[in-house]
């Protein structure tokens, strides 16, 4: 029989908390491949601590981001209860291009994490492409968005459009406009 796992002590808590907050800032300003040593220093705790609450950085950003992909794919379920099929997956696919832009070198994360099975934010990431991919089916079957375009071709057209600040920032401006030509790509030409 399996223990539950015990409760962290609340300064255990507290430090946790501290070094996901401070990660989250960090990320954002240095990318996903930020130096966990200045996450440390900078959440005020040893190298020990951090690694005891995160293993590996892959284990750090699975608390920041396997959330953010868990609310992405229920964010669709509610759109598609909610909303006609091309709205919603307008309104999904921009909150996915924001999220991902957060963080310089999420999209690439989000790419080799698809492709490794190991990895512990497989399951959330492919969840949330999944989800998409049932936004975009049921655009496609109300005739609003091409029929060529599957799951993966979206999903890889809205991570380049997400990483395009990571390596242009004076392009990643024009993020808004760029959004709106890839969307009028997407439009099926039959209706």
């Amino acid at each position: 029989m399996t223990e539950a796992p015990r409760a962290l002590r609340a300064d255990a808590q507290r430090n946790r908390a501290r070094i996901l907050d401070v990660a989250r800032t960090v990320i954002e300003e240095q990318g996903t491949q930020a130096s966990l040593r200045d996450i440390a220093r900078r959440a005020e705790v040893g190298m020990g601590t951090l690694y005891r609450h995160f293993a590996t950085r892959e284990e750090l950003l699975e608390a920041l981001l396997g959330g953010r992909f868990d609310r992405l794919a229920a964010h669709a379920a509610a759109l598609e209860a909610s909303h006609p099929p091309a709205e919603a997956l307008t309104e999904w696919l921009r909150a996915f291009a924001e999220g991902a832009a957060t963080y310089r070198g999420l999209a690439a994360s989000m790419i080799a994490t698809l492709e490794d099975g190991r990895s512990s934010l497989h399951a959330s990431c492919v969840a949330m492409r999944d989800a998409g991919g049932r936004l975009l089916a049921r655009a496609q079957q109300a005739g609003r968005i091409r029929p060529d375009v599957d799951g993966t071709d979206l999903f890889a057209l809205f991570s380049a459009l997400a990483s395009i600040a990571d390596v242009a920032p004076s392009i990643g401006l024009r993020h808004e406009h760029l959004f709106d030509v890839v969307m009028e790509g997407l439009v099926s030409r039959a209706r």
